[in-house]
């Protein structure tokens, strides 16, 4: 086993908090959900950018995409510990990993709804 690094204080700390952030990020680009996620913000932020729409369309989308991608992480990072500690079938593990996709699809939908929203409200279908 390795030996743990030595824990950094003051500047030295916002560094390699930066560093396990940019680690994170790349563990993350390794899933293709995440992939398909980012792929959808763009998607939407062009059709946003497309329709005109106002600058709290954009804010809620952003805070939006932001909070599924951070949800995505906990749900990757609490797959990758189930499948540590139970290499095999657990029922434990399987509702763990069904509870992390649980909280992405909610948070999927919580972004298509707000597209949706938005986009209707820029049509004229929903009046403001």
């Amino acid at each position: 086993m390795n030996e743990r690094p030595e824990k950094q204080h003051g500047i030295g700390h916002v560094f390699a908090a930066a560093r396990y952030s940019l680690g994170g990020v790349r563990r993350l680009w390794g899933e293709t959900a995440f992939r398909h996620e980012t792929l959808a913000f763009v998607i939407i932020m062009v059709l946003f950018l497309y329709e005109g729409v106002a600058a709290w369309a954009y804010v809620g989308a952003v805070l939006l995409y932001l909070l599924t991608v951070s949800i995505e992480a906990l749900n990757t990072a609490v797959e990758e510990m189930v499948d540590h500690v139970s290499p095999g079938y657990s029922e434990m593990g399987k509702h763990a990993k069904d509870l992390g996709s649980f909280a992405v699809f909610c948070l999927l939908l919580a972004n298509g709804v707000w597209a949706a929203f938005v986009l209707a409200a820029s049509w004229g279908w929903i009046s403001n």
